[in-house]
């Protein structure tokens, strides 16, 4: 058949090491055979960074914004020993984390459930999303090393240059470390406002945490403005799509995430979001079968990997050895783009084609029993199949297409 036409270019974000491998291989075995690619390249690997100074992150989130829709690799952050393995000149920051700020996105991960794959949460019968904030805390941290007695004061400084006021932080008769944090009004409205739209979306309760018991204005600030746009932009709507908001502790978020059933959406803060998700991952099966997605408010879409480079593998993949890596979230990232990209292009055939590859990999794992190591270790399948990511993906791009013959039989030759 002619491959499916694109009218939009994608934004494609190139990674690192072995998860780099799979992805060139995911491209040419499962998206360019069969799609006219339009898209606008960007080399996100450690070497390429460094060269520009870490300018093509930047490059490629402001593409992002022009287009809508990107696909991102996992890619090495770097430090001091990645610093000194890649000679670099500098320790770049997270590639997401400058991603992450120039969309002022919420990042929204979902296990990828599996037939034969049991949550290590006996309780969990559907995905729980988590929503992730990401902007500031931690992340964007001003931090210090005291190394001699002193104090330090938070200092406000109004615009004109005077002293607004001083709050006493800490008086150090001894070495230690200070921590200041920052937020904006704009970018947790913009979260809010995320996870009550996707929430909508999915038809799935949403439910926000943080620790205001403790951080009684930080945190307080969170659960004032989530409370405030559900009563004026979206009780009514939440009524009449059956689900509810809630607000609780954190603490209690994840106890209860232990005892449910899933099928919900859970909000956090940055930190929060970044220790929970890995949870989330590894207990549903597999790090590898975590979907992940960047949306900004005003609704652009990145879509990337939920794990790392898979350094392990690569080097031993470079030492010739086998290795069986799971390429799942990569072939979900391109899926996930794909079909993002033919539905806001009202291009009903790549949305489908998007969610055919991801149908066509779930089915070599459930009806072919065959799947990577890492899933043939936890399955409750019996004699499963272990291949490798290289041939996982070719098991794929058969399935892929006898179901494109099934699905345009008078247009596929």
């Amino acid at each position: 058949m002619d491959k499916i036409k694109m009218t939009t270019p994608i934004v494609e974000m190139d990674g690192d090491e072995m998860a780099g491998i799979l992805w060139k291989e995911v491209k040419a075995q499962l998206v360019e055979p069969f799609v006219d690619l339009k898209e606008e390249y960007y080399d996100l690997s450690i070497r390429s960074r460094d060269e520009t100074e870490d300018q093509v992150t930047v490059d490629s989130a402001l593409a992002t914004k022009k287009y809508g829709v990107a696909v991102k690799c996992a890619t090495i952050t770097a430090n001091l020993e990645r610093m000194k393995e890649f000679n670099l000149k500098k320790m770049y920051r997270s590639p997401n984390a400058t991603i992450r700020s120039v969309l002022d996105g919420t990042v929204f991960r979902t296990p990828i459930l599996v037939d034969g794959i049991e949550p290590l949460v006996k309780s969990w019968k559907a995905p729980i999303t988590l929503a992730r904030h990401a902007y500031g805390d931690i992340y964007r941290a001003a931090e210090m090393v005291i190394e001699k007695p002193g104090k330090v004061e938070l200092v406000y400084t109004a615009e004109d240059g005077t002293e607004g006021w001083r709050l006493p932080v800490h008086e150090f008769r001894e070495p230690g470390i200070v921590s200041g944090m920052h937020n904006l009004d704009r970018s947790i409205e913009g979260f809010a406002r995320t996870c009550m739209n996707y929430a909508l979306s999915v038809r799935q309760n949403l439910l926000f945490s943080s620790k205001d018991t403790i951080s009684k204005t930080y945190d307080r600030r969170f659960k004032d403005i989530f409370k405030q746009i559900y009563l004026d932009e979206f009780i009514e709507r939440f009524s009449s799509a059956g689900i509810q908001y809630e607000y609780c502790l954190i603490d209690d978020a994840v106890s209860r995430a232990i005892k449910s059933p899933g099928g919900y959406v859970w909000a956090t803060q940055n930190y929060d979001g970044d220790v929970m998700s890995d949870m989330l991952a590894t207990a549903y099966g597999s790090n590898a079968m975590m979907t992940s997605v960047l949306v900004s408010p005003d609704g652009n879409y990145e879509y990337e990997a939920a794990h790392g480079t898979v350094r392990r593998h690569y080097y031993r993949y470079l030492q010739g050895e086998v290795v069986s890596t799971n390429p799942m979230a990569l072939i979900c990232t391109w899926s996930g783009g794909l079909e993002k990209r033919g539905e806001l292009d009202g291009s009903e055939k790549l949305r489908r084609f998007g969610r055919m590859i991801r149908e066509a990999a779930l089915q070599v794992i459930e009806e072919d029993n065959t799947m990577t190591a890492d899933l043939a270790r936890i399955t409750s399948r019996s004699e499963p199949l272990t291949v490798t990511g290289h041939q996982f993906i070719a098991l794929v791009r058969d399935r892929l297409e006898q179901m494109m013959a099934a699905e345009w039989p008078e247009e596929y030759r």
